[in-house]
């Protein structure tokens, strides 16, 4: 019989186990993998580092990752050291002997499988501890750096009287400090115990005492620095009552001490840190009684105070005290709320002047220049023309503009400054010829070229007038760099600068030209390790070995202008809405960008996600605040920050050189925001007020706009921000930016704007501006015309309903609606004018089943009751003020006017105008396209009949009035 186990013949086999070039391969398996994981943290780690120091941030980086390696090493030491010497402490003054018993024996089984790797046991126990409190605490990195860096506010709460930069950087990182004492301490006990367990210091079921004296002691320190923890926690407490959030049933959300705050729970903390100051002494004292007896009574007595005293007794406070008299008792308290928010929120200087609403002017020519002198009303706006811009401007597939255009002001060749529409055309993959790799992101890397158009005004066409079109753009804006190569439609990395041709746009000739990349953003791709680094960190093998990488390649990513500002401040909160400028001939992305805290004393905390939501954010996710779900209590636009839309150069801008939390920050990143002077005169004139900010700040005055603390607690001067009437969202309406003045104002600003109505209702309660005009000292001052509670003026849900519901108008707008077409309202815009309010708003016409971009129809316009509904902005003021040969239409009274059918006169009109409107809606359906000369004809002669329908109506109902 053969030798199964081996002999000199051939080599023994062990039944069971794997042959040595098995062992090799798992083992070659095993380090690849550990290599593969190492790389692949390595690569995130390297191409962080090499973003950074691409665009001149590495000392971000590199302060960022040493405060998280220095937090994660000491506070994981620190708890490795307290859990690990706890249970070599156990250890130590383990019993010599065990007793007898059955729980001994089965212990004694583990205590001697165990024995042997007692040390390695140890040792992982508190690594693992170690690691997991280090990595908790490196996540607070912020907290350190603002507690190190801090700088006071100079300001002091009213009740401890204690700089705001006390609750603001110093109370947080004793709070967290505070934590991970607590999570310490419980730990060791429970580490310590169950050692002490183990080896027979305590017992369950043996006969006998329970604990050695030994582990009495020692248990009963650990307790004791539980309960001393417990006592500091207590008197942090006193402080946290001064920004701890509450509802109030009189106002709300609430943040700071109340009445029962104040008399009842702030004694009480102070009665109970007494307590367990004692209550810990008595623990510590077992050291040397050796008997739990009175730490354990202590303990209760904590316990049961916690409970009477400190749940008990406020609410007898609450109920017998403040309920029979709540105004008298939370009046002084909401008087501290109302002064703290308003500064936190930056609202204190807010002015607000009464209005009358409503005109008593009786010279119409007057009022009619007035207007023109009262603001630059917009009738584009910018929320809808984006279509329109894409049809007319787009050039080719793999452009596009985004869906929501920006506002700015750009002088025209006489160097008058007016209000202009502006969007960049950007890359847009989705409508590249083919797509693969190489197109993606070596061929089709940037977008070109900026597009404006006139606020003010559109052609015969109802399209927007350009003053900067065609591609290569030209126009008002001069020469610039047209290449878009970072933007907000720009997520996807591109390959620039080396051997692979990019398109750069298509000459008037058809001929595609080409372009290469010859800036020095992005990484540089020669090096291997770089491209091995970032294959592996996006993912994507190809960038290894590609033949299209070259000399000169360069890597460009995170090229979203909000992306790359969070990246090098991350303790910035950006706003929703980064815009381009044309300034000193390059395009730069404007961000706004905030210093928020949680900590400002007395002042209530606000959700930016849900204060900064409107109509708009409801459809564009864009165009949201980061940060969403964040509460705050401070807030300022402290940075202002730019992004080239070339280069993706990024420079932070000091815009509040006042803010505390700013120059915190500035210590904490030095060199890294340049101060307010280095902004340019060019840059300058194309900042403005941030809407996110406005938004917040609306939503704050509409309670926070009174003063008086009873009159707040009544709520009878709650206001609230309406609903966005132009469509169906049900979500407020947005923010407005125009050209306009305030009644207290000599010449038009551009201003941010918005109403308010009272809360529950419809009518017009305010309207607040505030001006964004950074060339004026008045920049962000907030102005708010309050109108009388004894009579009433139309709201925006009313003068839309207005609108909708006047027969002439329901009648042309159904005209308009024929066929395939539709009509979209723009912005519903409020002027204040001579003691009253105008109304304006655009009407857009979507044509037919091919056509779905909007184009100017008409524009309505509502003053003092007088409505008008006219092909431009002139015809419809002019109709309104009764000037230029006009009819005033009159004040309506809910009676319809009578049918246009019973008049001859008006049923040609409107049967030649329905002609004019299906011609039109041929020209625009053609098959080899619109034709634009036979459109405008239609036009023409849409307006002419409509005219002399309303022409006919209006002489017909004089007639019968006489």
């Amino acid at each position: 019989m053969p030798d199964r186990g081996g002999g000199p013949s051939g080599p023994r086999i062990r039944a069971g186990r794997p042959s040595r070039g098995i062992r090799t391969l798992l083992m070659t398996l095993g380090v690849l993998a550990v290599l593969g994981m190492a790389f692949t943290m390595f690569a995130g780690f390297w191409t962080d580092w090499l973003w950074y120091r691409s665009v001149h941030y590495s000392s971000v980086f590199t302060t960022t990752l040493w405060t998280k390696i220095g937090l994660f090493f000491v506070f994981g030491l620190l708890m490795a050291v307290a859990v690990g010497v706890n249970i070599w402490v156990a250890h130590r003054l383990r019993p010599p002997l065990s007793a007898m018993s059955m729980e001994q024996q089965s212990l004694d089984r583990y205590r001697m499988g165990i024995a042997p790797y007692k040390k390695w046991l140890l040792l992982a126990v508190t690594a693992l501890v170690g690691l997991i409190a280090g990595a908790s605490a490196a996540g607070q990195w912020r907290l350190w750096l603002m507690w190190v860096n801090g700088v006071p506010f100079h300001q002091k709460d009213p009740q401890f009287h204690l700089d705001v930069s006390f609750y603001a950087f110093d109370l947080p990182w004793y709070r967290f400090l505070l934590g991970f004492g607590f999570a310490a301490a419980v730990l060791s006990l429970i580490a310590a115990a169950l050692t002490h367990y183990l080896y027979g210091g305590l017992r369950l079921t043996s006969p006998g005492a329970r604990a050695t004296a030994a582990a009495t002691g020692h248990l009963s320190v650990l307790l004791g620095l539980f309960v001393a923890l417990k006592a500091v926690a207590y008197w942090l407490d006193r402080y946290g009552l001064a920004v701890k959030s509450s509802d109030f049933k009189a106002t709300g959300n609430w943040t700071g001490l109340r009445y029962v705050d104040a008399n009842a729970y702030l004694p009480a903390k102070t009665i109970l840190f007494c307590i367990a100051v004692i209550c810990a002494l008595l623990f510590f004292a077992t050291l040397w009684r050796r008997t739990w007896q009175l730490p354990v009574i202590g303990f209760g007595l904590m316990v049961l105070s916690a409970i009477l005293i400190g749940g008990l007794y406020p609410a007898i406070v609450q109920k017998f005290q403040v309920q029979p008299n709540e105004q008298a008792k939370e009046a002084p308290y909401v008087q501290k709320n109302l002064k703290a928010t308003r500064e936190a929120y930056g609202i204190d200087d807010a002015k607000v002047t009464e209005y009358d609403g409503k005109s008593d002017a009786a010279d119409q020519a007057k009022l009619r220049s007035d207007a023109d002198a009262a603001a630059s009303i917009r009738i584009m706006d910018p929320n809808i023309v984006s279509p329109t811009f894409q049809q007319a401007q787009q050039m080719k597939n793999y452009y596009a503009f985004p869906t929501n255009l920006d506002v700015d002001r750009y002088k025209d060749k006489d160097g008058k400054e007016q209000d202009t529409i502006l969007g960049l055309r950007e890359l847009n993959l989705d409508g590249i010829p083919k797509n693969n790799w190489i197109n993606d992101h070596f061929r089709y890397t940037h977008g070109y070229g900026v597009v404006a158009a006139k606020g003010t005004e559109a052609d015969d066409q109802g399209q927007p007038v350009f003053t900067e079109s065609d591609l290569p753009a030209r126009g008002d804006l001069g020469t610039y760099e047209q290449r878009v190569y970072y933007g907000e439609k720009t997520t996807t990395y591109s390959i620039v600068g080396g051997p692979q041709k990019e398109v750069d746009y298509s000459a008037d000739n058809g001929d595609e030209k080409t372009f290469s990349y010859t800036g020095k953003s992005g990484v540089n791709l020669d090096n291997p390790l770089n491209r091995a680094a970032y294959a592996v960190a996006f993912n994507d093998p190809q960038i290894l070995y590609s033949g299209a990488i070259g000399k000169g390649s360069r890597i460009l990513y995170n090229r979203t202008p909000k992306d790359r500002v969070e990246a090098v401040a991350p303790w910035l909160t950006i706003d929703g809405d980064a815009y381009p400028a044309v300034v000193k001939g390059r395009i730069q992305w404007i961000v706004d960008a905030y210093t928020t805290s949680n900590g400002y004393p007395y002042s209530s905390r606000t959700t930016l996600g849900d204060t900064t939501a409107d109509s708009l954010t409801a459809t564009n996710n864009n165009r949201a605040v980061v940060a969403q779900q964040n509460q705050v209590n401070y807030i300022r636009n402290s940075v202002k920050a730019t992004v080239d839309a070339y280069t993706g150069e990024v420079k932070l801008y000091q815009w509040d050189t006042q803010d505390p939390v700013l120059k915190t920050w500035m210590k904490a990143f030095p060199g890294t925001v340049q101060p307010k002077t280095a902004i340019s005169p060019d840059l300058m004139s194309h900042l403005r007020y941030p809407q996110d900010l406005f938004k917040v700040q609306r939503e704050l005055l509409s309670r926070y706009h009174v003063t008086d603390a009873q009159t707040f607690l009544t709520g009878s001067e709650v206001w609230q921000v309406p609903d966005d009437p132009t469509n169906d969202s049900g979500s407020a309406v947005p923010p407005y930016y125009l050209s306009m003045k305030m009644p207290d104002q000599s010449k038009q600003s551009f201003s941010l704007t918005t109403t308010f109505t009272p809360n529950g209702r419809d009518n017009l309660s305010a309207f607040m501006a505030v001006d964004s005009d950074p060339g004026t000292s008045d920049y962000g001052k907030i102005r708010i015309l309050k109108l009388p509670t004894s009579t009433t003026a139309d709201g925006p849900k009313q003068v839309q309903s207005l609108f909708n519901s006047r027969q002439d108008i329901a009648e042309t707008i159904s005209l308009l609606t024929r066929g395939h077409s539709k009509v979209e309202y723009g912005n519903l815009l409020t002027v204040p004018l001579d003691g009253g309010l105008l109304y304006a708003e655009p009407v857009y016409i979507l044509g037919g089943s091919k056509l779905k971009y909007p184009l100017l129809g008409k524009v309505l316009v509502s003053y003092n009751n007088h409505t008008a509904f006219e092909n431009t902005l002139d015809e419809a003021l002019n109709k309104v003020f009764g000037v230029a040969g006009s009819t005033t239409t009159p004040p309506d009274t809910g009676t319809a006017n009578p049918p246009s059918s019973k008049n001859p006169t008006v049923q040609q009109a409107l049967a030649d105008a329905q002609k004019a409107f299906d011609a039109g809606q041929q020209a625009l359906q053609k098959p080899g396209g619109p034709d634009w000369a036979a459109y405008a004809k239609a036009q023409k002669d849409l307006k002419a009949a409509l005219t002399r329908a309303e022409e006919a109506e209006a002489g017909a109902g004089s007639k019968k009035g006489t």
